[in-house]
């Protein structure tokens, strides 16, 4: 039995040309490697337009090393000023090219507290953020209904530009003479009771915007071999994404993203235990229900997330802690699976033979639940036949037919396939090595009755 395979890829995948593509989520010009540290002091100072957050500064990569505590406070401060130049400044310092190498850097997930500063920034969020289908009623504002001015939110820019504003103030000394029958007040929002103590629409987008970015340097962070098994193991940041995921349908589609290619780029070293052990829970979050936020994001229609849960998947069986979680939903995921392998798009049969692959390298029962799914050969066959564009994809596939005839008991419908392996044995295609040894175990043994009388290749 071929061992499970280890690696994982480290990154997004991409040549080397005269301009680096920006990463996802980041604004164009991001990718350059120049360093201004006096861009950044600068924007200490001002607060940034909501629109400009991202990494339009340009930050040495030994920036960190003397600023964290500063950045750390930032961060925690919860100022708009502070928090745009933080995560800026993060945003640039995590966003590593291919073949870029810091070895002078310290690993950002080390700095203490910026983990967890980063995690309260999208948690923050979370705890005011209204699901994307639901209205709020107006209601009118009972708490400080004698004041015309509560403070909050955008008072005073509205009254300053309203006329009725200073139709409504009497002279000074005139409070005793006169007497003003009729208030003009603005029919703004702060007149709700929802809306006393909490942010108006401005306020609740630039915590949108905050969370997303937090979410996307979290993303930066575990491209890094450095932070990926400090996250891996630290249960505050994986209840927060695996929350994000399950939240798919209410949370912000660019947050659900970012936390998932996380969580992918954390499979390989990600125990699912970790929910039950007794390091400190923020979050109520389960095994099962761990593994029920990816099958959601395998059953969406939205290409990148189907393909990220099918390779997340094949990342966590690679742990065999992980076995028991996974195989309690082992029907729904090949079924789903093999649906992916019939998508015309390339990307989605890549990612669906890819966990297949790891899969079936489990024990016996995946073997045979897989060739009694309706349609996994089939479909297994056109990938090889196609050929996929990608070589590995067509290796891995025939890999699956050779680990599935192992089994004695898939032998007798597989025998249903033996024209077609013997096509593609015939055919001088590159895996023929493979379809021999195919047609090999499938007609040879001698406790294989129909397979003795019809086949001849094991002679």
């Amino acid at each position: 039995m071929q061992k499970r395979e280890q690696g994982k890829q480290g990154g997004p995948g991409g040549g080397v040309a005269a301009t680096p593509t920006p990463k996802r989520g980041r604004p164009l010009g991001s990718g350059t490697n120049s360093a201004a540290v006096a861009a950044v002091a600068a924007a200490a100072d001002s607060a940034a337009p909501h629109t400009l957050l991202g990494p339009t500064l340009q930050v040495h990569s030994a920036f960190a090393d003397q600023n964290q505590k500063r950045i750390v406070l930032a961060l925690q401060s919860g100022l708009k000023s502070d928090l745009t130049w933080a995560l800026n400044t993060l945003t640039v310092l995590s966003f590593k090219e291919k073949d870029e190498i810091r070895k002078d850097a310290t690993p950002l997930t080390k700095i203490p507290g910026l983990l967890d500063a980063l995690l309260q920034i999208i948690d923050d969020w979370r705890d005011i953020a209204l699901p994307k289908d639901l209205s709020r009623n107006r209601r009118l504002r009972l708490l400080g209904a004698n004041a015309l001015v509560t403070g909050f939110g955008n008072e005073y820019e509205a009254l300053a530009s309203s006329d009725n504003y200073s139709q409504s103030i009497a002279a000074p000394g005139s409070y005793s003479s006169q007497k003003i029958t009729t208030r003009h007040r603005p029919t703004g929002w702060w007149f709700e009771e929802d809306g006393l103590f909490n942010l108006d629409d401005d306020g609740l987008a630039e915590k949108q915007l905050c969370a997303v970015a937090a979410s996307n340097i979290l993303r930066n962070f575990s491209f890094m071999y450095e932070n990926e098994i400090i996250m891996a193991q630290h249960r505050h940041c994986l209840e927060t994404v695996f929350q994000c995921i399950e939240d798919q349908n209410t949370e912000d589609e660019e947050l659900v993203t970012n936390a998932l290619e996380t969580i992918v780029n954390l499979g390989p070293y990600l125990d699912l235990r970790i929910f039950s052990s007794s390091k400190p829970s923020y979050i109520n979050m389960t095994e099962k229900s761990a593994v029920q936020a990816i099958m959601g994001m395998l059953d969406s229609q939205i290409k990148a997330w189907h393909c990220a849960a099918a390779e997340l998947l094949g990342r966590l069986i690679i742990n065999p802690d992980n076995e028991t979680f996974l195989l309690s939903f082992a029907t729904q995921i090949y079924k789903r699976l093999v649906d992916l392998l019939s998508l015309p798009a390339v990307d989605a049969q890549a990612a669906a033979v890819g966990a297949l692959y790891n899969l079936v390298e489990v024990n016996m029962d995946c073997r045979l639940n897989l060739a009694s799914e309706r349609w996994a050969i089939d479909r297994l066959l056109k990938v090889v036949k196609a050929p996929h564009p990608v070589p590995e994809i067509c290796r891995k596939a025939a890999t699956i037919l050779e680990s599935l005839v192992s089994e004695p008991q898939n032998r007798v419908p597989l025998l249903a396939y033996e024209n077609a392996f013997a096509e593609i044995l015939f055919s001088e295609s590159k895996h023929a090595d493979t379809f021999a040894r195919i047609l090999y175990e499938l007609t040879s043994r001698p406790n294989n009755k129909q397979g003795s009388a019809r086949g001849v290749w094991g002679l």
